[in-house]
């Protein structure tokens, strides 16, 4: 079964910059879409952005739009999520997700990390 690890959550104050990888041991990642998602507290989990597989088509909510960024590198079976000028109200816990279709579908993935929380604050 595919496990997808998530890192590179924090604190960070409002401006700022993080970066989010998703990693998979086992299993090739570049054969899956991959989707983050973010659930803030109180709120229900809302996709960010996804990519579709062997380097297909990215997606992103509006919100993310401009100051976000999916890309992979397959040499390290890993998928980024760059995000700059962070707000507070992306403050959330940042899930990866895997499509085993290998394209990036309207649904919830297939396969999910733990998450990785992040905060915007000053």
């Amino acid at each position: 079964q595919l496990q997808l690890v998530e890192s590179g959550g924090g604190l960070v104050q409002p401006g700022g910059s993080l970066r989010l990888s998703c990693a998979a041991s086992k299993f090739t990642l570049d054969r899956y879409a991959i989707g983050w998602f973010r659930q803030a507290p109180g709120k229900e989990r809302e996709g960010v952005s996804c990519i579709s597989s062997s380097d297909g088509p990215a997606y992103y909510a509006d919100s993310a739009k401009g100051r976000f960024t999916i890309s992979r590198d397959n040499a390290k079976n890993t998928v980024y999520l760059q995000m700059n000028s962070l707000e507070p109200e992306d403050t959330a816990v940042y899930y990866c997700a895997a499509y085993v279709s290998g394209l990036c579908e309207l649904r919830e993935g297939d396969y999910w990390g733990q998450g990785t929380q992040v905060t915007v604050s000053s």
